[in-house]
């Protein structure tokens, strides 16, 4: 007495594996897009955090020398050009933070970085308010990025 095996449990047809494998690489498509997106992202918030920290280093320095804060106007530092105030009158430390900061812009690798520091009258001209802006700008992993921040002093 021969039982005859029952033909819906037969197994897997090959349309059936095709289909599957097609949507197992479709997934895994998805998920090596994803990784390459997050990985950029991930450099862009490293280069963004490197860019925070050299910007409030500059701020830091400018708030040290407040009574000299007008002769860091006009900071203009790249790999290309650079510049710093120099001259008679203007004091030694600002002439010193403006060097140090630029080798520590050019040491952070951040490509074609530029760092800027303005410094314009804020209010009445009695008060001495004066308002400083830091600006880095750099050429980004995905587009060109810019950061800036801004004190006012008084």
């Amino acid at each position: 007495m021969g039982t005859r095996p029952d033909r819906r449990q037969a197994g897997f047809s090959l349309m059936e594996v095709m289909i599957s494998v097609v949507v197992l690489s479709i997934g895994l498509l998805g998920l090596a897009a994803m990784q390459e997106i997050a990985t950029a992202r991930n450099v862009g918030a490293n280069d963004l955090t490197v860019a925070t920290n050299l910007a409030t280093e500059m701020i830091e320095r400018v708030q040290y020398s407040k009574k000299q804060v007008s002769f860091y106007n006009g900071i203009d530092v790249s790999s290309s050009t650079t510049n710093c105030p120099a001259g008679g009158s203007v004091p030694l430390m600002v002439t010193g933070d403006c060097t140090q900061w630029r080798t520590r812009l050019l040491a952070s690798k951040l490509p074609n970085i530029r760092g800027t520091v303005t410094v314009s009258n804020v209010g009445p001209t009695a008060m001495m308010q004066r308002q400083v802006m830091v600006q880095l700008t750099w050429k980004g992993h995905l587009t060109p990025m810019t950061f800036s921040t801004i004190i006012t002093l008084g």
